[in-house]
């Protein structure tokens, strides 16, 4: 149970408005839940997410366990680049979600890998069932599968260590002026904005981008791009800090488009059965490539 007092500055804001500044950790979604089910008690009584506050209330918020997830098994299509017996490589589409969640809870990656494959790794729980790594929705490409849990456990440490090599194909708004370039700015979540990345605070988890120019355009230019950190939207808040966005990807200041311009290319790593250093490559999808045709050099 969390409690907490409103004090002057809090007067005049909705309580939905309040619980979300003092528990971030929480969706809103979730919180207006948790106020419609009387989990929420403003001065010992129930209260609507629209209540505006005073300053001075006693609020108490008790959570409720979200239902358990589980992975079940779907017959959906998915594209294999690579596999042997300790890992698979599989070409993500764009707009699939890795795994379930909350609002996803069929169709995703999971769902299909637990259908194709016998068995996967169990590190990650029930519900991510062989993932040891991720892209985000609007993100395709390459992307590794643990098979079993010794697998997992070594890739997960090539991760950690960087000593897996990714690289991905970007199309930014704007004609950057270096033909290549360093970005380390540190990667926080954005307090005003959930759902959003920043490299404006002073506080944030390290990270490191590296671009490449691979074609310049009218109003676009094409990169190559190699991360060595996989902080979440890194590729996508790195490059809007410095004013080329990713086309397409509206959250961090592109106009809107079909999709996203992001694409894991390649991915280099030790396998954990062979102990033979392994690359693979995704091709960049036919819906990229006709984006890169059309535009004016």
């Amino acid at each position: 149970m969390n409690f907490c007092t409103a004090n002057d500055r809090d007067a005049g804001k909705r309580l939905d408005h309040y619980l979300l500044e003092k528990l971030p950790q929480y969706s809103r979604s979730r919180l207006q839940g948790w106020i419609k089910d009387a989990r929420v008690l403003v001065n010992g009584a129930a209260a609507k997410s629209s209540q505006i506050l005073r300053g001075g209330e006693h609020i108490e918020v008790s959570p409720a366990d979200l239902p358990p997830l589980t992975a079940e098994p779907e017959d959906l299509p998915i594209e294999i680049l690579y596999e042997d017996p300790s890992v698979i490589a599989i070409n993500k589409p764009a707009d699939l979600v890795v795994h379930a969640g909350a609002g996803n809870r069929s169709g995703t990656l999971v769902n299909r890998l637990v259908h194709h494959f016998n068995a996967l790794s169990q590190v990650g729980g029930d519900l991510r069932p062989g993932i040891v790594h991720r892209l985000d929705k609007g993100t395709s490409g390459v992307m590794l599968v643990a098979r079993d849990d010794a697998a997992h456990r070594a890739l997960a440490a090539q991760f950690s260590s960087r000593s897996v090599e990714k690289i991905y194909l970007a199309l930014v708004h704007g004609r950057m002026r270096a033909e290549e370039g360093r970005l380390t700015s540190p990667i926080a979540r954005d307090p005003s904005r959930r759902l959003r990345m920043t490299t404006r605070l002073a506080t944030g988890r390290p990270a490191l981008t590296q671009y490449r120019v691979l074609l310049r355009f009218e109003k676009f230019t094409y990169l190559e791009v190699r991360i060595g950190t996989g902080r979440t939207h890194q590729i996508r808040v790195h490059l809007s800090s410095i004013g080329h966005p990713v086309a397409g990807d509206r959250l961090y200041g592109a106009p809107p488009a079909e999709r996203v311009f992001l694409h894991a290319h390649r991915i280099s790593f030790t396998s954990p059965s062979t102990n033979g250093r392994v690359t693979v490559e995704a091709p960049l999808p036919p819906d990229l490539g006709q984006w890169l045709t059309s535009l004016t050099v």
